[in-house]
């Protein structure tokens, strides 16, 4: 997709977002029918709107993941990538500052998407291709031990 493409539809999914927020809140002042009746007493809740907002975030990585291409749910477990040959610590920084945080984010990558990452790479440019790192997060992400020692030695 060419960058205009993901920038209309991540505006356009904000703006989806911030409508249905603004649909679903509850409304802050009540507005007394007769003047001689006062408004009914409300309640205020430190925890009201927190439901809503979680399920706006939600909604919001699950309608920017597939834009931005990765599976971007960061509740789940991260995995170490460092033991991706020709991956280590600082180069597995600069992924997760990029919402890379599991083997089955690198496995899904279709070429474009990894070159979008790559050139987010800073000093590690060119790692993701020449040191395949793509192929071998997708036998780490099986856990095909075997697999990958026959493919790119042994598993450290």
């Amino acid at each position: 997709m060419s960058n205009i493409t993901l920038i209309i539809a991540a505006i356009v999914a904000l703006l989806a977002v911030a409508g249905l927020i603004l649909l679903l809140r509850k409304p802050t002042q009540r507005v007394a029918l007769s003047e001689t009746s006062p408004p009914p007493a409300r309640a205020v809740s430190h925890r009201e709107g927190h439901g809503l907002t979680d399920s706006a975030a939600a909604a919001v990585l699950d309608v920017a993941s597939p834009v931005i291409g990765i599976d971007a749910h960061p509740d789940l477990p991260a995995d170490d990538l460092t033991r991706i040959k020709g991956l280590g610590p600082k180069a597995q920084a600069v992924l997760n500052g990029v919402g890379v945080h599991r083997y089955a984010q690198l496995a899904e990558l279709d070429p474009a998407q990894a070159a979008d990452i790559d050139a987010r790479l800073g000093a590690f440019k060119g790692r993701i291709f020449r040191d395949r790192w793509i192929d071998q997060a997708r036998y780490l992400e099986q856990n095909d031990v075997a697999g990958f020692e026959a493919e790119f030695g042994k598993l450290g």
